[in-house]
């Protein structure tokens, strides 16, 4: 995947970026900027569930209309207080969220850092507004609201409801819906060892969101073009 800057795992460094008032960004997407997104949990009900790892890709865009990775973001998160962990959601992601030496930080501290990348993401881009972009992207979305409604954040970068589903996308290019399969098909390396890491999953999410769409571009889909 062709970079713009050095990809570089975000934990809360700002990054000072030139801003590009005719940056394509702002009019791809009808002033949203997808934001690639992968969230590893403690179990599926996002109002009682712990968020264990928040992993994000937010891209760029060449001046030929090419996506292409602008920043990293990866955090591990301490549960909040209260929450629920299930056997089987930790069995499946082996995750260990009282291990000793895990690096983590509190969900609060995490989403107000991570919303705050984002925010300055759409300056850059001159975008309106975050769009998530996840494979089975509900499931993330659910829970990135969850935290916000939790912490009480006036406002989230992020659209409500309107998101951008790899895996709706990658059954219409390539004819597979699951992650791994969709990557295979796609021509991108998945290692199903390093899988369900939120860092991992949300960088192949990415490779595949920014094959499908600049493939599309490249077969003549974008711009579009009047008879």
């Amino acid at each position: 995947m062709k970079k713009s800057n050095e990809f570089t795992e975000q934990n809360g460094a700002d990054f000072l970026r030139k801003e590009t008032p005719n940056n394509p960004m702002a009019t791809r997407f009808r002033g949203y900027l997808p934001v690639i997104v992968d969230i590893e949990t403690g179990g599926f009900n996002s109002a009682t569930d712990a968020i264990l790892e928040l992993g994000a890709v937010i891209p760029g865009m060449t001046e030929t209309g090419e996506l292409i990775v602008d920043q990293t973001f990866f955090q591990r998160i301490v549960p909040f207080e209260g929450s629920n962990l299930e056997d089987s959601a930790l069995k499946f992601t082996g995750i260990d969220p009282h291990h000793p030496l895990r690096i983590a930080q509190p969900e609060r501290d995490v989403f107000n850092n991570f919303f705050d990348i984002v925010r300055g993401a759409l300056k850059v881009n001159n975008c309106n507004r975050a769009i998530l972009t996840g494979h089975n992207a509900h499931f993330d979305q659910s829970f990135v609201n969850a935290a916000a409604e939790r912490h009480k954040f006036k406002r989230s970068p992020f659209h409500p409801f309107s998101n951008f589903d790899t895996a709706t996308l990658s059954g219409l290019a390539f004819g597979q819906t699951v992650l791994a399969r969709a990557c295979e098909a796609a021509g991108i390396d998945f290692s199903s060892e390093e899988a369900h890491s939120a860092r991992y999953d949300a960088n192949k999410t990415a490779e595949l969101f920014f094959c499908i769409v600049n493939r599309w571009k490249n077969l003549g889909g974008w711009p579009l073009r009047g008879d």
